[in-house]
């Protein structure tokens, strides 16, 4: 169980961090820091199903939330997404809740 979340990290690390060398790295040190961290505890126990829990977490959002940019010389930055990165709709953001909407309200009127 420790060691499919450890590799799955280490996937997850790879796919997120792909040619940036030094981050690759740095992420990969402290996964294999916390697992090491983690070592003594018993595979039953409650401390280490929460330690794997956590693992698969950060799995999960290194995946499918963390984005790669890289400035073009432009000024602008270029985005790394893959097919495992979350795309979402932004429908929560467009609905207006309530009556926050300041349609019609100009800036500096008295």
């Amino acid at each position: 169980m420790a060691l499919a979340a450890y590799r799955n990290i280490l996937r997850a690390t790879r796919l997120a961090f792909q040619g940036d060398l030094a981050i690759l790295s740095a992420a990969r040190a402290k996964a294999r820091d916390d697992f090491d961290a983690s070592r003594n505890l018993q595979p039953n126990s409650e401390d280490a199903q929460k330690q794997v829990a956590h693992a698969n977490e950060v799995a999960k959002i290194l995946k499918e939330n963390v984005v790669q940019g890289q400035a073009n010389d432009d000024g602008r930055y270029k985005l790394r997404i893959h097919e495992h990165t979350e795309r979402g709709d932004n429908e929560t953001i467009k609905q207006t809740k309530g009556n926050n909407s300041l349609a019609g309200v100009k800036c500096c009127s008295s």
